[in-house]
């Protein structure tokens, strides 16, 4: 076994911390994401892991709850139904044929879901008044996997355009400005 499955399961409770922590009237309230409400963002992340599953072959249990009627009821099963294939080797090394070539089920949710569970959480922390802090150690993470993406990473409807951080901008807010986001 990897250390992906705990790299996962870290980042995906504090991803549940963030939705559990959205106050009713808050899933409406715009996200830093173009055209997306709060609620938006749980359901990309939600669908991104269903799609994720598919790759090799799994998806998200039929009997999901919807996000719209419950969006960390929703999260909780498309989390721990990646959460579970992570932790069963054979499904954690399920290959797959992808855009960068021949890749595990495991690489994959590394590579990208980890991704998007510190992005979107942030987004969703914006959106809703949470705490927008993001752990050094994912900074240095993700600021290195989108220096390697390049242009890749600016197609649309993933990111936009990296914009240019003040000189006295910390790690987060130059990653983040990265990645087209203002903090």
């Amino acid at each position: 076994m990897t250390e992906i499955p705990d790299h996962y399961r870290r980042l995906s409770a504090a991803f549940t911390e963030k939705v559990a922590g959205v106050l009713p009237d808050r899933w409406e309230s715009p996200s830093p994401c173009a055209g997306w409400s709060a609620l938006d963002v749980v359901r990309h992340v939600v669908e991104t892991h269903g799609m994720f599953l598919g790759l090799v072959g799994r998806a998200l249990p039929e009997d999901i709850p919807s996000v719209d009627d419950g969006p960390l009821a929703a999260w909780l099963v498309a989390r721990d139904s990646v959460q579970a294939d992570l932790d069963d080797p054979v499904w954690a090394q399920a290959e797959y044929d992808g855009a960068f070539g021949r890749s595990t089920f495991e690489k994959a949710v590394d590579g990208f879901l980890c991704f998007d569970q510190v992005v979107h959480g942030w987004d969703l922390a914006r959106a809703t008044g949470l705490d927008e802090t993001i752990d050094p150690d994912e900074v240095g993470v993700i600021t290195a996997h989108v220096e390697k993406m390049g242009d890749l990473l600016r197609t649309p409807g993933v990111c936009g355009p990296a914009l240019d951080p003040p000189p006295d901008a910390d790690d987060q807010t130059r990653m983040l400005m990265l990645l087209g986001r203002r903090p």
